[in-house]
């Protein structure tokens, strides 16, 4: 970022190409569309591009890119809670096929169709309990285990304390529990 700091634009793909996966992953998780989490991490990465003369070497890039992105997204929620769209789903094809690449790619994969499933459903579970949580809870959790990003860096972050990251992750643990456990005991898929 140092380089970036100093208009070095090689520096500034370089930092694009590390992050822009994991920040479309988070945002992704956040705002719960893909498309939109995509349109976010633009806006992110032009945040930091505009931010870059005033960037302080003081926390981890990361945590900085975070901060920005957790307030890009909370800005987004805000005002799509204004405005609802609605959105459109693309009609799947006469054949019945919704996506002919992602059959093909499966096929090639020779992964097995029952252990496909079971991931999808495992992933769409998880999906479904981290959307449970409170915006805060969601993007703790994103950090800690997704990012890997300590307390001490998800406080700063999230504009919080460590105590009350500890804190909100302990709830957020708890309530994750309470979604996930009559799946995994039972198979009930979550409400």
């Amino acid at each position: 970022m140092l380089d970036v700091r100093d208009d070095n634009a090689a520096a500034f793909d370089e930092l694009m190409l590390r992050y822009q996966n994991r920040l479309v992953t988070v945002l992704e998780h956040l705002v719960g569309r893909r498309d939109q989490a995509e349109d976010l991490a633009q806006e992110v990465f032009l945040r930091v591009y505009r931010a870059r003369k005033r960037y302080v070497a003081g926390a981890k890039f990361s945590t900085w890119l975070y901060t920005i992105a957790n307030h890009v997204a909370a800005n987004a929620l805000r005002s799509s809670s204004r405005r609802p769209e609605v959105n459109l789903t693309a009609r799947p094809t006469e054949s019945g096929s919704s996506n002919v690449l992602d059959k093909m790619a499966l096929a090639a994969s020779g992964a097995m169709p029952a252990r496909q499933l079971d991931k999808a459903e495992l992933r769409d579970i998880v999906r479904a309990a981290l959307a449970g949580l409170s915006e805060r809870q969601r993007m703790a959790v994103l950090l800690n285990k997704f990012e890997e990003m300590s307390y001490a860096d998800i406080a700063v972050t999230m504009e919080m304390s460590p105590q009350a990251i500890k804190s909100l992750l302990s709830r957020a643990r708890v309530n994750l529990k309470e979604i996930l456990e009559p799946y995994l005991q039972d198979g009930h898929k979550p409400k």
